[in-house]
């Protein structure tokens, strides 16, 4: 007992050597062996692992859009399909948030909601919609290949960092490639499809944007959930009202496209994806959208038997090796 007593007498210099209590973990048995420090990274790497995976479903599912709105314009007029979209996945997202009894967002989160409404719930459905009436899935498919490209300048404007040299060098170039591929393929000018396209990158990076931003203060399915319920109040008398003035002509093709629109890209799609993004980061994961135009180009041979041009997968391929040397420049 008195070795016991001597051992534990207070002793400064004992005391300043030792560790912190907080820099260990306990081990299975109640002691403290392992730093804390070597059980981080083990943990960091399934987030991060985890993170890329729903990321990429997300990609996946964003993949099959242009595809699907193409089926869906075989039953649907485009603003029938769009508003229709909306309202299903509405519902399908306020059902959930009923049955789950989740709380109200606070009010500094509606903002960044109501722009991420209006990006990917509005804008970006509605306008490439429009495009696709006049444009193939494949063109569209290599112009929307800017997104990922798009979605990191707002990133790095709305954190404030300043990309190098080098970023804005890809980004003027793959900028570039994609405007000489659409000046191509319309003959000299630029058609009304790609301006909506163009129109479609710049509002849907936006909501991207925020959405990641609000994923790290919220569960990622409540962002997309809550700013599809706030399109409900219009989203339900334009249906309305487009149902009545458009033809519908439903076919097995015009269903499923509109089903999958609605359930997958609209709401299990950016589920996965803003989780995807409040995971790893941004950045990181608009670099997974970098097969995205590959595999939409993909689809549109297998679902719709679209004949691509040489020009579509030269200038896809051109637009990830500059979209590439982007996120490097970044980090």
């Amino acid at each position: 007992m008195r070795t016991k007593n001597s051992a534990t007498a207070p002793s400064p210099i004992a005391v300043t050597a030792e560790p912190a209590p907080t820099a260990t973990a306990p081990t299975a048995t109640g002691t403290s062996a392992t730093p804390v420090a070597s059980v981080r990274p083990a943990a960091s790497a399934r987030a991060t692992l985890g993170g890329t995976l729903q990321a990429a479903l997300g990609v996946a599912a964003f993949s099959l859009t242009f595809p699907a709105t193409a089926w869906g314009l075989e039953s649907f007029g485009p603003w029938s399909l769009v508003a229709a979209r909306s309202v299903l996945a509405a519902v399908v997202a306020g059902g959930c948030l009923l049955a789950l009894r989740v709380p109200l967002p606070a009010r500094r989160h509606w903002a960044g909601l109501a722009v991420v409404a209006a990006g990917v719930v509005v804008g970006f459905p509605l306008l490439t919609t429009l495009a696709l009436q006049t444009s193939t899935t494949a063109h569209a498919a290599v112009v929307v290949g800017l997104l990922p490209l798009t979605t990191a300048l707002f990133s790095a404007l709305r954190v404030g960092t300043r990309p190098s040299r080098t970023f804005w060098l890809a980004a003027l170039a793959g900028a570039a490639a994609v405007a000489a591929f659409t000046v191509q393929q319309s003959g000299g000018a630029l058609t009304t499809a790609d301006l909506y396209l163009f129109g479609a990158l710049l509002v849907c990076a936006a909501g991207y944007t925020e959405g990641g931003r609000l994923a790290r203060v919220m569960p990622g399915w409540q962002v997309i959930g809550w700013a599809l319920v706030l399109c409900l109040p219009i989203g339900l008398p334009a249906a309305a009202v487009a149902l009545s003035h458009e033809a519908v002509q439903l076919s097995w093709h015009g269903v499923t496209g509109l089903l999958w629109v609605a359930a997958g890209s609209q709401f299990l799609g950016l589920v996965v994806w803003y989780r995807g993004m409040a995971a790893i980061g941004i950045p990181k994961a608009s670099q997974l959208q970098l097969a995205q135009p590959l595999l939409t180009l993909v689809w549109s041979v297998l679902l719709l038997g679209e004949h691509l041009t040489v020009a579509a997968p030269l200038t896809a391929a051109a637009v990830l090796v500059c979209i590439a040397v982007t996120q490097r420049a970044r980090g």
